[in-house]
């Protein structure tokens, strides 16, 4: 299984020795971050919202969203030197130390 730093690793590889590129500023990343989550947001709301596709609308993919969003993040995390894995590991620390009562999904 892969850990969020074997991902980014592997876009990091992906960008720089395959494409040949560099990471777009951290303004610009978040520009695509939202971009994502719209899109995300909107099928969504067409498999589970009031808003049905119209018949001319290609079908989409809410697990490749969420795969869009999470290479975009880690790309925006490279950029700026956020390693994922300990972000994550905070956040989760954080968490867990709040009254578990009072999670309430």
């Amino acid at each position: 299984m892969r850990t969020l730093q074997d991902i980014q690793r592997e876009i990091d590889h992906l960008i720089k020795e395959e494409w040949h590129s560099h990471y777009w500023t951290p303004l610009s990343n978040l520009a695509r971050l939202t971009e994502e989550v719209g899109e995300l947001a909107r099928e969504l709301n067409h498999s589970f919202g009031e808003k049905p596709k119209k018949a001319s609308e290609d079908q989409g993919s809410i697990a490749h969203e969420m795969g869009d969003i999470l290479f975009v993040l880690a790309s925006l995390a490279n950029a700026i030197g956020i390693d994922l894995d300990d972000a994550f590991e905070q956040v989760m620390a954080k968490y867990r130390q709040r009254d578990a009562h009072r999670w309430q999904p």
